[in-house]
């Protein structure tokens, strides 16, 4: 049974996808952070790995940069809501195999593990979400880091408790 180590700071997310993964036949290790992520790739040695970008503390290219020195054989994913062209091509260069922008199935994630070269980072591939959907995807974390208190997350975010509350009464905008 291949292992997989899924590093992702949001629980609900990281939880999901542990589960799909693990009904299609892997054996799932999960880290919240650089230092569970790098333990477990160190202790493991686990045959790939799904690295979320953006974290508390350091990014997910600081855990393929000494995960890669730990485990050179590993397969690494990075998977982020925050695409660019600059972050894809730091990621190939510390040793991913595939980046991925969220949100993405869970076939596309093994495709790219299956896949021998990654196709060519060019704008139509890598996905970039719009500028608002960052902003409501900024705004929800912080509302969520705040425990849902549109008080605190306005003061943190430096905007009227109102405006605040006019974007979030808003559907998430599409990528």
């Amino acid at each position: 049974m291949p292992t997989i180590l899924l590093v992702d700071d949001e629980d609900i997310f990281r939880n999901r996808l542990a589960k799909a993964l693990e009904r299609r036949g892997f054996s799932v290790e999960t880290a919240s952070n650089y230092l569970g992520a790098v333990e477990i790739i160190a202790r493991h040695k686990p045959d790939y790995a799904v690295i979320d970008l953006k974290m508390e503390g350091k990014s997910g290219l600081d855990v393929i940069r000494t995960g890669m020195r730990h485990h050179p054989q590993l397969r690494a994913v990075v998977l982020t809501g925050y695409g660019s062209i600059a972050t894809a091509t730091k990621a190939i260069k510390l040793g991913a195999i595939g980046y991925l922008t969220k949100p993405a199935e869970v076939e596309d994630i093994i495709a790219a593990f299956e896949a021998d070269e990654l196709s060519d980072l060019t704008d139509e591939n890598i996905n970039a979400p719009s500028l608002a959907r960052v902003e409501w995807e900024h705004i929800s974390r912080v509302l969520s880091d705040c425990n849902n208190n549109i008080s605190q997350a306005a003061k943190k975010l430096g905007i009227h408790r109102r405006t605040l509350q006019r974007k979030l009464q808003k559907f998430p905008p599409t990528l």
